[in-house]
């Protein structure tokens, strides 16, 4: 079980993660989603004990990681920057690896090699980035490791390879319990394979639940009402990240199952009422926008 209490890491005068808590248990997927500079490569960085906290504790069944050698070999971190040793092969690395890493397994680095279109004599810093990224995963499951650190994971792989290394990594978490988290700006991915997430936003986590119970947490709502309610009853009846009227239609953005806001809307008697759950890119905009993330004013 990976455990943080009080977690606060600052790099000279700014504040990266501050008094973050969070427990993720063994054999979950969990995904770390939030806007870009919340933390979710340092708090990745400080599991892997790349980084050691400037205060507080991160821990791995209750033994601090940082410089802890025996902690650190059931540990393996992809960072979204790749790096290889120069001039170095597949082979170069998997040699390297095995050297580390006491739950090498040889066979299974074959049998990847056979499974995926991964040249082991080419120099990897001549490959392509998605080349690049499924040599990095190789690699990694080869190692076997308790706990998987995925910096976006896929981003770079054709479909197919996404597909695939899915389906290899979920293999493990259920066959070996291994516990995997991934960092990832990707949404839609993440909702296909994690068990939880977790929003982080300026150096905390604004919660971490599991991903069905999210997903159900939240709902759309459009209505029409004759005459149109005044916005502070909707707002007292239903926890509301977003409100709209446009003549006799409203459209809200609620915390709750469809079932339940759907029954507080009914006491005011609508036209007619749909509600329909939310996908987690739009539950990830929503809460963002809660705490003050203004989309509108980001330019693209």
């Amino acid at each position: 079980m990976i455990k943080a209490t009080g977690l606060i890491k600052r790099f000279e005068q700014f504040t990266a993660l501050d008094c973050l808590n969070t427990t993720i248990e063994n054999g979950c997927i969990c995904g770390l989603v939030g806007s870009n500079g919340a933390g979710k490569s340092t708090l990745l960085r400080l599991i892997a004990g790349v980084y050691q906290p400037t205060e507080g504790s991160i821990t791995i069944d209750d033994e601090p990681i940082y410089e802890n050698e025996s902690i650190k070999q059931q540990i393996y971190f992809v960072p979204d920057d790749l790096y290889f040793f120069p001039g170095s092969t597949m082979d170069d690395m998997a040699k390297y690896l095995k050297k580390l890493y006491v739950n090498w397994n040889q066979q299974r680095y074959e049998d990847l090699l056979t499974k995926f279109p991964m040249s082991r004599k080419n120099k990897l810093h001549n490959s392509s980035k998605g080349m690049r990224r499924q040599a990095a995963l190789i690699l990694a499951l080869s190692c076997q490791p308790k706990y998987l650190l995925l910096d976006e994971a896929f981003d770079g792989l054709d479909p197919v390879l996404r597909l695939a290394l899915r389906k290899i990594m979920a293999d493990d978490v259920a066959q070996r319990g291994m516990t995997v988290i991934i960092a990832s700006h990707n949404l839609r991915e993440l909702e296909d394979v994690c068990d939880q997430v977790g929003l982080l936003h300026q150096g905390h986590i604004l919660f971490q639940r599991e991903l069905d119970d999210l997903k159900l947490g939240f709902c759309k709502v459009q209505a029409a009402f004759k005459p149109m309610l005044p916005e502070a009853e909707f707002k007292q009846a239903l926890d509301i990240l977003k409100l709209e009227v446009s003549g006799s239609m409203v459209s809200i953005v609620a915390r709750g199952t469809v079932e339940e806001v759907s029954e507080k809307l009914e006491q005011f008697h609508p036209l007619f009422c749909e509600a329909v759950p939310m996908m987690l890119e739009e539950i990830f905009i929503y809460e963002m926008e809660a705490v003050g993330y203004d989309y509108n004013n980001v330019l693209f």
